[in-house]
């Protein structure tokens, strides 16, 4: 009785206190709330708060901490890490039913493994977490929570998933054209200015097929560029302003890159009223045949189809579960 009469006179006096103090709260912040519910289990809205603050540490880099810029960029994140948190729990609710669970030693080994793999001690690896906003605490639970989804993956999804050759064909194929659109392409480039009128963009093209036909024909290209190039900037570097990812070079030119070895010289390419360029092509990457690299792309191939596969588990688990988010 004691016990309950000393909990009434507390909840009364609460309730005093926000009667008298209530002029002062008419601008009160919500500091918690329920932002989803999966079942009958919460998201708090700290707990989103506390998931989403590597990510916003990352954009208060990226805006300078420019609250506007801020403001417009958070509610997407929260959103974005809500709906991975709605499929962690469902995956959690599951890992309780199958009985898996992640203990301290699994955490242990795994952050030692990681720090190894970076060349570090795992202390140095914390502090890399912390510099992200992750405390020790969250950046463990992080680890908890990926090797308990890798251990569901392999319990729930990793048996529906087939690799054929094919499918190892059609990783590849997507990597090649990845590369493709994204490797870096090392041009010495020599670009002249256009005339206004059409007799000197006549003899600028003329000019232009000399200059191929001299390098074409064991030229010094440098030599050439120094004499010839309008681009100031680039003229005593050989025309190099180092290596450009494919996608970033004018079509026109990039429809020459498949035909060319490293050292040829490309001919003259129009790029609009604006100037003509000759390049030379300094240094591509090259994508290794299918051959070489089989077995990666098997692996690719089955990473991808066990990202497809954990969609639609998960997307089934979503329809089984009541949901409610309130973000």
């Amino acid at each position: 009785m004691k016990l309950r009469s000393s909990l009434a006179l507390v909840f009364a006096l609460a309730c005093g206190a926000s009667v008298f103090c209530a002029p002062r709260t008419a601008n009160a912040v919500i500091v918690e709330r329920i932002v989803a519910v999966i079942g009958d289990r919460p998201i708090l809205l700290s707990e989103l708060r506390s998931r989403a603050r590597p990510q916003l540490t990352i954009l208060a880099a990226q805006t300078g901490g420019e609250p506007t810029r801020m403001a417009a960029n958070e509610p997407q994140i929260f959103r974005t890490i809500l709906d991975q948190m709605i499929d962690e729990r469902l995956m959690e609710q599951q890992a309780d039913k199958a009985h898996l669970s992640v203990g301290v030693e699994e955490i242990d080994r795994a952050i030692k493994t990681k720090a190894q793999a970076l060349g570090i001690q795992p202390k140095e690896l914390l502090d890399v977490a912390a510099k992200q906003g992750f405390s020790e605490q969250d950046y463990r639970d992080e680890v908890r929570r990926q090797l308990l989804e890798g251990k569901m993956i392999q319990l729930r999804v990793a048996g529906r998933v087939r690799v054929t050759e094919t499918d190892a064909r059609a990783a590849y194929a997507h990597v090649v054209k990845q590369f493709e659109e994204e490797s870096p392409v090392d041009l010495e480039v020599l670009a002249m200015r256009l005339p206004s009128t059409d007799a000197g963009i006549q003899a600028k093209l003329a000019l232009a097929d000399q200059i191929v036909t001299q390098a074409k024909n064991g030229e010094d290209f440098c030599k050439l560029l120094q004499q010839f190039s309008d681009d100031v900037s680039t003229r005593d570097q050989c025309g190099d302003a180092g290596p450009q990812p494919i996608r970033n070079i004018h079509p026109d030119a990039r429809a020459q890159l498949p035909f060319m070895k490293e050292g040829e010289v490309s001919r003259p390419v129009r790029i609009g009223d604006q100037a003509l360029v000759i390049f030379r092509l300094k240094k591509r990457e090259k994508i290794p045949p299918y051959d070489t690299v089989r077995e990666q792309m098997y692996e690719q191939a089955t990473e991808e189809a066990i990202m497809t596969q954990r969609k639609l588990w998960v997307a089934e688990l979503r329809r089984g579960v009541y949901i409610d988010v309130r973000l």
